[in-house]
């Protein structure tokens, strides 16, 4: 049975996530650890017209002793090699599939300061890559599998065995490869977010503002011409495809300088292998001025502090409390499922598609638009049963937008 399933989802992510031309290149970016999946979705993808499937190992074990042994020079200059492969098949086309599974503290006692000097380095090395990611010139997806240490780590009190299990069994439903058709399943997943996006697009809020229990107590200008998008997206010539699974969110961007107050985390967040929680950010015109974290607050003053853009939010992100990712209970360690069970913002780097001709902007019309530049995003958590939030118009009118943690319309 699980063979059957293992079969689904790896169509579905194919079929759906990437959406796969005839005779286009599929680059996948794998977990040793996944190598047995991968190869599935290698199978799949040739089957449905792929030209090639080339995929780009880690090793998370290899990353860690490279972080505490090599010298520092290493760090200071990303491979040529490594910057032509990402830009070089995005340039042609190809589709981007990554499979996000790391052990949530395998990066515990490295050097922050060092994997964030080799984060700078190696994101000004593939800007051109991520930037074209970032406004679908080419199609993308990242999604999941179980590995052992992710596992261990979800469910601390099975076997590991036991373990892996369980986490592969709540992906199957997170992805709605439980159902009999899941490709029909994620039709009807993508129209009922449209709803969402109807409410909020034809709402033109000027303002949001969130409040809850643990502290949180924040106004978010959203800039003229901003676009809430959610379930799937499209390339310039149409192509669609889903960029996440699991998905549950809709989501837009924040005016760069519009942001006031003090926002608490709700879960923890896995940053590069180091867990950061239970954090609290004060913002003053956009830009972070005062931040604290009872755990992982060395790894979020480097994130912070990554570049001017990474003091600034990049995305707002509206996710029910009561959503189906949420109602089971569990905390991944994996943003790619936390974020779809809670709403969330993130640091950083905006997505230019989620502003009026966004994708044609240069650098200074993004600034001026309002639009925040980063080679960070980092999403975080933020969403609680108690959490409201109004939306406020141009001309002042107050719409409840959530009401104890869901939609409030």
């Amino acid at each position: 049975m699980k063979q059957v399933l293992l079969k689904k989802y790896a169509r579905l992510l194919v079929k759906s996530g990437i959406n796969i031309q005839k005779n286009q290149v599929l680059v996948v970016s794998s977990p040793i650890e996944c190598a047995e999946f991968t190869r599935m979705i290698a199978e799949v993808a040739y089957e449905e017209g792929a030209k090639e499937v080339v995929v780009s190992w880690s090793d998370e074990l290899l990353t860690r002793i490279k972080y505490i042994k090599a010298p520092e020079e290493v760090f200071n200059e990303y491979p040529e090699w490594q910057k032509d492969f990402f830009v070089s098949y995005a340039r042609q086309g190809a589709g981007f599939l990554g499979i996000s599974a790391s052990d949530p503290e395998v990066m515990k006692g490295v050097s922050p300061e060092r994997m964030a000097k080799w984060g700078k380095v190696s994101g000004e090395a593939v800007k051109e890559y991520r930037d074209r990611l970032m406004i679908n010139k080419n199609v993308w997806c990242v999604a999941s599998i179980p590995t052992k240490p992710w596992a261990k780590k979800v469910f601390p009190n099975l076997s590991e065995e036991e373990a892996v299990e369980k986490l592969w069994e709540n992906i199957f439903k997170t992805v709605r490869v439980d159902m009999e058709d899941p490709v029909e399943a994620w039709e009807e997943h993508k129209s009922n977010l449209k709803k969402s996006l109807d409410f909020l697009n034809n709402s033109k809020f000027k303002f949001l503002h969130y409040k809850n229990s643990l502290g949180t107590d924040l106004k978010i200008e959203l800039p003229e011409g901003h676009i809430w998008f959610g379930g799937s997206d499209y390339t310039p010539e149409g192509v669609e495809f889903i960029a996440n699974m699991p998905t549950e969110e809709v989501f837009t961007l924040p005016k760069k300088t519009g942001v006031n107050g003090v926002v608490k985390s709700s879960k923890p967040i896995n940053r590069n292998g180091n867990i950061i929680d239970k954090f609290s950010l004060t913002f003053k015109d956009g830009r972070i001025v005062d931040f604290s974290a009872e755990c992982g607050s060395d790894v979020l003053k480097t994130l912070v502090e990554t570049d001017e853009g990474s003091l600034y939010l990049g995305e707002v992100a509206l996710v029910p409390y009561d959503s189906p990712i949420s109602k089971l209970g569990i905390l991944f360690y994996n943003t790619l499922f936390d974020e779809n069970a809670s709403c969330h913002l993130a640091i950083g780097n905006a997505y230019p598609i989620c502003i009026r001709n966004g994708e044609n902007m240069s650098k200074e019309e993004f600034e001026k638009a309002g639009v925040n530049q980063s080679l960070v995003h980092q999403d975080f958590m933020i969403g609680t049963r108690d959490l409201e939030i109004t939306g406020i118009t141009e001309a002042g009118e107050e719409i409840p937008v959530f009401k104890n943690g869901n939609f409030a319309y």
